[in-house]
This record gives C-alpha cells, sequence and structure tokens, in this order.
C-alpha cells in the first residue's frame, strides 16, 4: 500500500517506533503536483518509517506500463513483504459484501485488509475514490470495529509532508 495511485500507491506506515508503509499500485499519471509531491515524501519523509508491501503490490506495479517502472520496482526490492494470511482474505470478503470497497479482491481491499490487519497507522495513497475518502471513512471504521480490528488513517502524500 503505497502512496500514489501506481508509483507507489498506497502505502501503510506506523509512525516513528514501528512505522509501515505498505506500496500499491503503479503510477498514474495524475499531474506534476501529485508526484512531486509523492517524490518529496518518499525522499525526505520515507526514512522517518518502516516500510512494507505486499506481493500483490508488486505484481501490480509489475503488470502496470508507466514510464518510471523500473524505478519503481527497485525502490521495492529493499521493502519487507508482508505475507497475505487467511484472515486477511476474509477481512477482503467482508469488505466487498458490507460495499466498503470494490468487488476487486487483490486490488482496494486487499491493501485496506493489510493495513488495518498489520495495525498500520497509515495507509498512504492517491486513491481519493475508494480509500483517502472522508465520505467512506466512517463507514470503514465501523466495519473495522465490529471486526475488531484496527483502522489506519487513509491519507495522501500532501498530508504527510509537514512531518
Amino acid at each position: 500500500m503505497v502512496f500514489f495511485r501506481k508509483l507507489y500507491e498506497k502505502t501503510c506506515l506506523h509512525r516513528n517506533d514501528d512505522p509501515k508503509l505498505l506500496p500499491r499500485g503503479a503510477p498514474r499519471a495524475r499531474d506534476n503536483r501529485s508526484r512531486n509531491w509523492t517524490r518529496e515524501w518518499w525522499d525526505k519523509h520515507s526514512c522517518n518509517y518502516e516500510l512494507v508491501t505486499s506481493q500483490p503490490v508488486i505484481e501490480e506495479l509489475e503488470d502496470g506500463d508507466y514510464p518510471n517502472k523500473k524505478d519503481v520496482l527497485l525502490l521495492l526490492r529493499k521493502i519487507p513483504i508482508l505475507p497475505v494470511e487467511n484472515e486477511i482474505i476474509d477481512i477482503v470478503k467482508t469488505y466487498i459484501g458490507n460495499k466498503i470497497m470494490p468487488k476487486d479482491p487483490t486490488g482496494d481491499a486487499l491493501h485496506l485488509a493489510l493495513a488495518s490487519y498489520r495495525k498500520c497507522d497509515f495507509l498512504l495513497t492517491w486513491n481519493c475514490n475508494h480509500l483517502a475518502n472522508a465520505n467512506k471513512f466512517a463507514h470503514i471504521r465501523s466495519i473495522n470495529a465490529v471486526l475488531g480490528l484496527f483502522t489506519p488513517g487513509l491519507v495522501t502524500p500532501l498530508e504527510l509532508l509537514g512531518e
């Protein structure tokens, strides 16, 4: 779950003592400002976090078609990979069944489930439709509460630049 949709798109982070970042996605050509903010966060602030990723994130990045694909994949080589346990698959099914995430079990629902199950402080993303969306956060938080799960902060890189 990295921080920008498609160039490290969904990122799951734990703060300071145990920060985690889970990269996801391949770069979407949003606009230069988003790309620059993400790059600034990665270059100047990611060192304050423990970054993590998952095999589905890596596969999504490998399948993408974007200009700096090799560079993005190289950045992820040093990041530990979290396993996807059966419990996480059950969480994904619950998210999809409760319509808080799209029906793709390898997409946003999986990344949110990993971040929630692993108690990541943040899921850093430019996906403002399904994840970094204040209108969805209460629903996500209520489902996670029923499941007894932690709810990560769902933020964009811009929100973490001041840290």
